[in-house]
């Protein structure tokens, strides 16, 4: 609304500001017009002046009448040609008496007309200046107002841009939080999984560009496959509400307890799976594995179900498993065994011959 009665705004002075312009183009005309009758007259009144001067002149010589008559010829010449001037103005003006344009008029009456012309059209030439002089600070004026008014539009719109931004880049990491993670429990799902899995291979085969050859070789990556024994009686007895509270309490405790450089993943229905970034030593493994199914166990025991425990499979990079793309997948494969072995407990995957 803010920016529509601004934008509204700078129309009304922009169209208020080409009126003005063009009113002072029109006085600007009119300023010129009665300069260009002072010029008239001021020529009109040298002619006069020289006929008063052959007037004067001692004697009745032919010369002096020769000189006269010469003078009045010119003077009548000025007469009709300010006569026209004034006849042609643009605006109301005192017209010439038809007698003062005589051969023979009398020279007091060209005076005192002449004085008046003089008069009506310098008071008119100074009129028309104070009007182009206020308009054009009006104008001016005009002008700072709109540039502050546009300034202020771009403001709006910069802030209107920004906001909007904002929005989109909101909406952008809303859309991307849903597409990368479980809408129920909140961890990454199975498309986040892989894409971290594949930026911390890609950090490991750096590292190892980069080491000397006679050093020690970067920390391992490994993935740890997790599998909720009996969680299927629950949602058979007690109802999916009650499961779906299950996994959402599991998966706190799983957050809580991997280290915070780990990350886990819930890959669909009550398997999840915990990637880890580094280790040196296979019993860290064993430890975390150890701790997942504890927090199991506890959630199962805290909600008085007592059926629930856990199978984990766990598969590590490069030792175990020399491509990285089928760490989770022989994980995977590490938990089944878990299960056919009796289930509650963690198996290594077992390395191709």
């Amino acid at each position: 609304m803010l920016a529509a009665v601004s934008l509204l705004c700078l129309l009304i002075g922009l169209l208020y500001l080409a009126l003005q312009i063009r009113t002072i183009f029109s006085d600007q005309l009119k300023q010129d017009y009665a300069g260009l009758v002072l010029d008239a007259v001021q020529r009109a009144e040298g002619a006069r002046a020289v006929v008063g001067v052959w007037q004067q002149a001692p004697g009745e010589s032919r010369r002096t009448a020769q000189g006269v008559r010469l003078a009045r010829a010119e003077l009548t010449q000025r007469l009709d040609s300010l006569a026209a001037l004034v006849n042609a103005s643009p605006v109301p003006a005192p017209r010439m008496p038809p007698a003062a344009l005589a051969p023979d008029a009398p020279l007091n009456g060209i005076d005192a007309w002449l004085a008046t012309a003089s008069a009506y059209w310098r008071a008119q030439h100074d009129v028309d200046s104070a009007d182009v002089r206020l308009r054009i600070a009006h104008v001016a004026n005009l002008l700072i107002a709109l540039a502050a008014l546009l300034f202020c539009l771009l403001l709006a719109a910069l802030g209107l841009y920004a906001k909007r931004n904002r929005q989109l880049v909101g909406q952008s990491q809303e859309f991307e939080q849903a597409a990368l993670h479980d809408p129920m429990t909140g961890l990454p799902n199975r498309r986040k999984l892989f894409a971290t899995l594949e930026d911390a291979a890609e950090n490991w085969h750096e590292i190892a560009r980069r080491n000397d050859p006679a050093a020690s070789p970067p920390n391992k990556i490994a993935v740890l496959y997790v599998d909720l024994d009996g969680f299927k009686q629950i949602n058979d007895s007690l109802g999916h509400r009650v499961g779906d509270e299950f996994l959402i309490a599991v998966s706190r405790r799983f957050r809580v307890s991997v280290r915070k450089g780990d990350v886990v993943a819930r890959i669909g229905g009550d398997e999840f799976a915990v990637l880890v970034r580094e280790f040196s030593k296979a019993a860290e493994l064993g430890e975390i594995a150890q701790r997942l199914i504890a927090c199991v166990i506890e959630t199962d025991t805290q909600m008085g179900i007592g059926s629930v425990s856990a199978s984990v499979g766990i598969a590590s990079f490069p030792d175990l498993v020399d491509d990285y793309q089928r760490l989770v997948a022989a994980a995977d494969e590490a938990m089944y065994h878990v299960k056919r072995s009796g289930k509650n407990s963690f198996a290594f995957a077992v390395p191709p011959e």
